[in-house]
């Protein structure tokens, strides 16, 4: 067992990312789990290659100049008096927009950076052969993410922006921690939850059709990953102690918190406020007055909105109990979340995502049917 972690399901197994001795064990080598055979065997139908145009064309061309990515009602500074009244040029609102968006497509590659090395940082510490093999496919499935990403920003923008403060912090604590449920909780249940909100809104919302694209290929691979997850939740969560259940709930909720106050937060976009000689203070003084608990609790129900995405994650696989409750009973409704179905969002564009790749990759001989999206 790797660090201090808690193991209640040998599939999860785990030893320190320096003891390859340990991947040398005989017996390891007869004792590989199933529990993973499902969705490694399904990568096929969601194959897709970023390089290559009959899946996604880069050259794809968007009017940056006098289009808006996104309705402008989506930029939550732009809902500011302030900001609003200031930026009244149109091709300056357009472009205030489309930088705003570039802000949040770096995120998300800075984000799929971190999926790749965390999936891979896996590989490294699962003892079990089949979990050691899902992580392997998903190292891969993440490094097509960060290139078709990067492709996509080098088209519309040139070059992507850096990494937020308050993300580049959290990723590097996921996935420098030891233990392999902080792992999991952090990357494969939160931010990967986190990243199918955000592509479900951007895909509902995002006018162009080479972006729209690109995020439905990339869900037909995360609605997966989340899979992982939620495999780790039904054979982890009902063995818990008091102790162990308070200590992974600790800990998913310091992650959501994180998330929740700082991930759109306008300190984190001093620089695009600079660039367009807007005074940082008045937007983040204006910004407040909207963004108040009630606000957040509205937009939270919406089903496509991110932070209530991640809050069904957490409910749905049992990690909040009353203990911490109250802390996400003041964004959203965990009975109404309790009566919804486990489908989560995106579940069926990532379908769909399915159809349109297997008609590629299967044109002319038949496909496997088992399975459209993860199960």
């Amino acid at each position: 067992m790797a660090g201090s972690d808690i193991t209640k399901d040998l599939i999860y197994d785990s030893v320190a990312p320096d003891d390859f001795e340990s991947m040398l064990e005989l017996d390891r080598y007869n004792d590989r789990s199933n529990a993973f055979d499902k969705i490694i065997a399904a990568t096929h139908d969601h194959f897709w290659n970023p390089l290559d145009p009959k899946y996604i064309d880069f050259s794809t061309p968007f009017d940056m100049e006098n289009e808006m990515l996104v309705p402008e009602e989506m930029i939550a500074s732009m809902q500011t008096t302030y900001v609003s009244e200031a930026l009244s040029d149109w091709k300056t609102r357009v472009r205030f927009v489309n930088q705003s968006v570039l802000r949040s497509f770096s995120s998300i590659l800075h984000g799929e950076q971190g999926a790749l090395n965390l999936s891979a940082s896996l590989c490294h510490v699962l003892k079990d052969q089949g979990a050691q093999e899902y992580a392997a496919n998903q190292t891969r499935e993440e490094a097509r993410h960060v290139t078709a990403f990067a492709l996509y920003i080098k088209a519309r923008w040139g070059r992507p922006v850096a990494c937020g403060p308050a993300l580049k912090d959290l990723l590097v604590e996921i996935i420098g921690a030891p233990q392999v449920y902080k792992k999991i909780v952090g990357m494969q249940m939160l931010v990967e939850g986190l990243a199918m909100g955000a592509f479900a809104t951007f895909y509902a919302n995002i006018r162009d059709p080479l972006g729209k694209r690109l995020l439905q290929l990339v869900m037909t691979d995360e609605a997966f990953h989340h899979k992982f997850g939620k495999i780790w939740a039904e054979r982890t969560i009902p063995h818990l102690t008091a102790e162990e259940h308070a200590t992974i709930e600790d800990w998913a909720a310091h992650c959501f918190q994180t998330l929740l106050f700082n991930l759109v937060a306008p300190t984190q976009q001093l620089d695009l406020y600079a660039a367009f000689g807007l005074d940082a203070d008045r937007v983040i003084a204006e910004m407040a007055q909207i963004m108040t608990d009630d606000q957040r609790r509205e937009t939270m129900r919406e089903q496509t909105n991110i932070f209530r995405v991640l809050v069904k994650t957490l409910l749905k696989a049992g990690v909040i109990t009353e203990r911490t409750r109250a802390f996400y009973a003041t964004y959203v409704d965990l009975d109404e979340l309790h009566r919804e179905g486990d489908q989560m969002v995106g579940d069926d564009i990532a379908a769909e995502g399915v159809r349109y790749l297997r008609a590629i990759n299967f044109r002319g001989r038949p496909a496997n049917d088992g399975l459209i999206a993860a199960e």
